[in-house]
């Protein structure tokens, strides 16, 4: 708090401020003559800090509730909320970490299965397609070993065709 003090001037003339009539109407004396008081050393924090006795005691005592108060709900809130953040990392890695590698190995799992099934489908194919083959070359091979049982398409063109009673 700031104490008044009245002070009594006992040189008159000392001061450049003083009220004598020489000084009122000659202006030889400038302020840039006079000693200030304020110390030029003095930093922002200081000039601040000598604020305080401008603002009523009870507001001061309001705004520094009220910034103890944000405070102390800023920390109990991260506090809370990294308490949460921790639960759920957690959790994540114990549970859903050998959960996600299960599923990656299942998901391998069927993938060979049905490159193992295509390649099985194939090599049927193409031993279908070998049979099929064979067959056609047994086929030919037949004919030229007999071909009195199969008509020939030149020679017996021009042979007229027996009559064929119905029912037979």
């Amino acid at each position: 708090m700031v104490k008044v003090e009245i002070v009594e001037e006992k040189d008159a003339h000392a001061s450049p401020y003083a009220s004598s009539s020489s000084s009122r109407t000659s202006s030889s004396v400038s302020l840039a003559s006079v000693d200030s008081d304020v110390s030029v050393d003095e930093t922002l924090f200081e000039r601040i800090a000598a604020l305080k006795d401008i603002v009523p005691p009870t507001t001061r005592h309001n705004i520094a509730t009220r910034i103890s108060k944000t405070a102390s709900f800023v920390k109990k809130s991260s506090k809370l909320i990294g308490n949460i953040v921790w639960v759920v990392t957690t959790s994540a890695l114990l549970v859903g970490l050998p959960l996600a590698l299960v599923v990656e190995d299942e998901a391998k799992a069927v993938a060979q299965e049905k490159e193992l099934l295509e390649q099985h489908q194939g090599a049927q194919q193409v031993g279908l397609f070998f049979l099929y083959s064979m067959l056609i070359r047994a086929h030919g091979l037949i004919q030229m070993m007999a071909p009195s049982l199969y008509p020939s398409s030149g020679a017996d063109a021009s042979q007229p065709k027996g009559l064929v009673p119905p029912g037979f």
